[in-house]
């Protein structure tokens, strides 16, 4: 979303400027020709070069605002503690985080004093922020979809046409991605043909082994693929039958936009934002991520009845056109703006 919000504010503003921290990844190619960009390659917590380095590229460019995404807030605050003038929006989009104590936000209550506003995507986190923080201004910004079809067509999904589900999520808690490979067993998919696509990025660390030992174990290879980060998504979606989405927490999942976009019908999980997005046999199926009886029979619905997934498809394109749009997101966040 970062990315979406440079790139759409490029056309619309004087400046518009990305800044990426710690590491660089697939996402740069998105980046709009437009937008000033910067990589700090921060090492430390508090690394002093990057800071200033920082600060030179905001005076340079006469940045006013500083619009922070998730945990880059505190780069944020270190750089107006050598430069003032500045304004932090800070951008929440960790659907977990309402459900959070104070001692694991400790760092963030005591930074939101410098916080001259606060940004969410979705009412749960609003109601926290307006409880928790100390900014005295929190808004609810919804996210918006963008196309991305003039990236190259890259990324071709294995499997029986027709008859292929894909889950856009990357491969770390708490997408519950387990989930899905158990019911794709337990409901005996790859006998009927099926096929399960995970894109998203992969860490490789413990979360991923989990999956591909059960993968290895109950003979999924075949059947089931892990793609890494991808950018040709609506490509990707293309080729795709269902939509899906697991994960036990969530702020406002751009995926099932993605979907949108691309007229998949969606089988999703009910928490964070979903359930205003997937409204419950009209735009889509929704079950409870902790539920693996209630997955099952909302995903079996969906595979047995094509006429069921067309109509889901065209509902929730049709919602995510009027609803949640490049032209109205931004119309939004500048009017937030315009209240610094």
């Amino acid at each position: 979303m970062a990315v979406n919000y440079a790139n759409a504010l490029a056309d619309k503003i004087d400046f518009s400027g990305m800044v990426v921290t710690r590491k660089e990844g697939p996402l740069l190619n998105q980046v709009n020709q437009k937008v000033s960009y910067l990589y700090l390659n921060k090492k430390s917590t508090i690394d002093l070069t990057a800071l200033f380095k920082l600060r030179k590229f905001v005076m340079q460019n006469k940045v006013e605002v500083v619009h922070a995404h998730g945990p880059s807030f505190f780069t944020a605050i270190l750089l107006k503690l050598i430069y003032p003038k500045i304004k932090i929006i800070w951008h929440e989009h960790f659907g977990a985080r309402a459900n959070q104590s104070r001692v694991d936000n400790s760092i963030l209550l005591f930074s939101s004093v410098f916080f001259s506003s606060v940004f969410v995507v979705n009412h749960q986190l609003e109601a926290w922020a307006k409880k928790k923080l100390f900014a005295k201004k929190v808004f609810y910004i919804p996210n918006f979809a963008v196309s991305d079809e003039n990236h190259p067509k890259v990324t071709f999904l294995r499997g029986n046409n027709g008859k292929r589900i894909v889950c856009l999520a990357n491969l770390k808690k708490p997408k519950n991605h387990i989930a899905l490979l158990i019911a794709f067993k337990e409901m005996k998919l790859l006998d009927l043909g099926w096929s399960l696509h995970l894109i998203g990025k992969d860490y490789n660390d413990g979360y991923s082994d989990s999956l591909k030992k059960f993968m290895n174990e109950n003979n999924l290879k075949n059947f089931v693929f892990i793609y890494d980060s991808q950018n040709d998504i609506q490509h990707i979606l293309s080729q795709a039958t269902i939509g899906i989405l697991s994960s036990t927490d969530e702020g406002f999942p751009v995926s099932l936009l993605e979907y949108g976009l691309a007229q998949l019908p969606v089988v999703s999980t009910n928490v964070g934002y979903c359930p205003l997005i997937i409204k419950e046999n009209f735009s889509g199926l929704l079950f409870d991520p902790l539920n693996n009886a209630q997955m099952q029979e909302q995903l079996q619905k969906i595979i047995l009845d094509k006429k069921l997934r067309d109509e889901f498809g065209l509902h929730l394109h049709k919602l995510v056109l009027e609803n949640y749009s490049k032209e109205k997101g931004i119309q939004l966040l500048l009017s937030k703006y315009s209240t610094l």
